[in-house]
């Protein structure tokens, strides 16, 4: 984690997916230099530029929210579901055999992977950073505009960040992340 409790746009960098078919940056990740197996959770955005497979990960749930660009429709244990950047999070469990089907354009992707039996919850909306959960262990807003001197897509750490830049963002529409268990 970061002292100031935010994770800037800026500062990510990417890295092949774990199946080598893509892209991602992570953005945080629990414990601290935790990797892809040893990870409580893990945060971070992905560029899917072609259809194909999702990186197994069993044990982990996932919630996977498209930011920008085009769609996809995501077949999950032979389900599917259509995900684009006006849609609501979806969640599915990371064990499941995943493949996207895009419908356009790339797209820019947040994923937040919890391992059992820890959860996640994902919503979009204006944050209250006066909600708060039962059991709750990391509480992180993904900012959907700019605001408070912050850039459109830096994550901050709720619990970490200063009370004062905290209240300031109040009522700005995020990817309010919480993760309990």
């Amino acid at each position: 984690m970061t002292a100031t409790g935010i994770f800037r746009l800026s500062d990510r960098v990417f890295r092949p997916w774990k199946n080598g078919g893509g892209e991602t940056a992570e953005i945080a990740v629990s414990p601290l230099g935790a990797d892809f197996e040893s990870f409580d959770w893990r945060i971070s955005t992905a560029i899917v530029a072609t259809s194909g497979p999702f990186s197994a990960f069993p044990d982990v749930d996932r919630v996977l929210t498209v930011l920008e660009g085009g769609a996809m429709v995501l077949s999950v244990g032979g389900q599917d579901q259509r995900l684009d950047a006006a849609g609501e999070p979806f969640s599915f469990p990371g064990d499941l055999p995943a493949a996207a089907q895009l419908e356009g354009e790339a797209l820019l992707d947040f994923n937040v992977m919890v391992r059992r039996p820890l959860l996640a919850e994902v919503l979009r909306g204006p944050l209250d950073p006066d909600r708060r959960g039962a059991n709750e262990r990391a509480r992180l807003a993904l900012l959907l505009e700019d605001r408070a001197g912050l850039r459109r897509l830096d994550l901050i750490d709720l619990q970490a960040a200063a009370p004062s830049l905290v209240a300031t963002l109040a009522g700005a529409s995020v990817l309010d992340v919480r993760i309990s268990g």
